[in-house]
């Protein structure tokens, strides 16, 4: 896991938070001071924070089971795409599909689809279709796969919800919480912490700031992952030594009449002198 260094958040502007008149009373404990107008969050609280929600991300993904990542504003599309999905982890960077996950069943009927029509290209059913059909299908395609096309490894609800703007993703926010999914999420100043599991004070606002928390808490996903790693080729190690020794048993089990043999077979020969 990344180090968490205070100095480093500072660079990043993470403590600039919301317009003093536009903050939620909730947020008080984190925020450190006023300055021309704007909470300044306490970063020693954040580094805190980061590292508490860090360890409770890496123990999940340990356990095997996915973490879908949620950030539909502009500046944080394309980091959270780059984050999530280099420590191979669902996320949503397009608009939020009502009932994605207090429905997930359906959800998972359109990534069905995307796959079946991926299979109608690849057995050549596809070429088989007039050439209106095979716009339409492109187009449905293409529409399912900015949509969905990053959750289509994950085949059932995730372990935990991170989410970049609380505010923004509150319809996310009400879907894990009904269902009792732990949620993550980078809070500021004028969001209610109470809203989540595990917070961390922070700036969601600027690319800067979301890129410094998405990098420390993919790095403990990234840890989380590896951990499961070694456990499987500890597992792995030691049922094919298990394995090896009823075969050394059996081998010796095999010598030993065989032994016998051999000892009996002088005691014969004398006799019969």
């Amino acid at each position: 896991m990344e180090k968490v260094e205070v100095k480093e958040l500072l660079e990043a502007g993470v403590h600039f938070g919301h317009l003093t008149r536009k903050w939620n009373p909730n947020m008080a404990p984190y925020i450190y001071m006023e300055r021309n107008g704007i909470h300044i969050i306490n970063l020693y609280k954040t580094a805190a924070k980061i590292e508490e929600t860090s360890a409770a991300l890496a123990k999940i993904a340990a356990s095997g089971k996915k973490i879908l990542f949620v950030a539909t504003k502009k500046q944080a599309k394309d980091i959270v795409a780059e984050k999530a999905g280099a420590v191979n982890q669902p996320y949503i960077t397009e608009r939020w599909p009502g009932g994605m996950l207090t429905n997930f069943v359906t959800i998972r009927k359109a990534v069905k689809k995307m796959a079946s029509i991926d299979r109608m290209k690849k057995d050549g059913t596809f070429n088989s279709l007039s050439k209106k059909e095979r716009l339409q299908v492109n187009r449905l395609r293409a529409k399912l796969e900015k949509n969905l096309g990053s959750i289509s490894d994950m085949t059932r609800l995730p372990g935990a919800l991170f989410v970049v703007d609380i505010m923004r993703e509150h319809i996310a926010i009400k879907e894990a919480q009904k269902l009792n999914i732990p949620i993550f999420a980078m809070v500021d100043t004028n969001s209610d912490p109470r809203e989540v599991d595990y917070l961390i004070p922070s700036n969601d606002d600027a690319s800067k700031s979301i890129d410094k928390i998405l990098s420390i808490v993919t790095s403990a996903v990234a840890d989380g992952l590896n951990e499961r790693k070694a456990e499987r080729a500890q597992k792995e190690g030691k049922t094919e030594k298990t394995e090896a020794k009823p075969a050394k048993t059996e081998a010796k089990k095999e010598a030993k009449p065989e032994a016998k043999k051999a000892e009996k077979a002088p005691v014969a020969s004398q006799e019969e002198e």
